[in-house]
């Protein structure tokens, strides 16, 4: 089996240095970039497997490049940020980012996200084509969704949260099986990330035909899907 393939985008040659050795000697594939358009050439170039994206840098920042990576690739992006606040980690979360570490990070912590995230995005048996219920469409194929007729644009990681949703759908999904399920790794997210990212999914996707979202919230348990009524 080939090494998967990292693009390291990051404009601080000691990181690229650091993540350097300490991936490589993991056993990965690195690819590195100084800014955000050369990490775009990159990508265009030859597609990684993920993405380590830095956030403050000159001329194209890491919002910026996030927002170009979304428009024409699915691949897992990790954030790397100097800022801690929720608000820089909603951000990304929002732009369509799969994960975030603090700088400065612990390199274990690091491996462990990165592992996560890759192990996520290989496929682990054959990929259902599509799935409905009459009222929400979801082409695995294509990667679209559409709710009553109409598309929902969603992020990767809120369509592989809907996902997994609808294909439990009735059963009820507690915070760790999601973290699971979608994120790859229970130990190293936070339950608050599986709150967001249904709080989005609800919003994108509306409310059903009896006026109540088909995700449910089950008090001290966790989450369902169900079809509206």
């Amino acid at each position: 089996m080939s090494a998967k393939r990292i693009l390291v985008v990051d404009d601080d040659p000691d990181m690229r240095e650091l993540l350097t050795e300490l991936l490589g000697r993991t056993g990965y594939e690195l690819r590195l970039a100084a800014n955000g358009r050369e990490g775009l050439r990159s990508l265009f170039a030859s597609t990684p497997d993920l993405v380590i994206l830095d956030v403050s840098m000159p001329e194209l920042d890491g919002w910026a490049t996030l927002e170009r990576i979304r428009e024409v690739s699915d691949v897992p992006v990790l954030m790397l940020t100097a800022q801690a606040g929720e608000l820089d980690k909603v951000r990304g979360l929002r732009g369509g980012a799969d994960d975030y570490v603090s700088k400065p990070f612990g390199r274990q912590e690091l491996l462990a996200r990165v592992d996560a995230l890759l192990r996520r995005a290989t496929p682990s048996g054959p990929v259902q084509e599509a799935w409905s219920d009459g009222w929400l469409e979801i082409d695995h194929a294509r990667r679209t969704v559409r709710v009553g007729g109409d598309e929902a644009v969603l992020t990767p990681l809120e369509f592989r949260l809907l996902a997994v949703l609808a294909e439990h759908r009735g059963q009820v999904l507690a915070p760790d099986q999601l973290l699971e399920l979608v994120w790859g790794d229970s130990d190293t997210h936070a339950r608050e990330s599986v709150k967001l990212y249904v709080g989005y999914l609800r919003r994108k996707l509306g409310l059903g035909r009896d006026g109540t979202s088909p995700i449910e919230t089950v008090r001290g348990f966790g989450y369902r899907y169900r079809t509206p009524g």
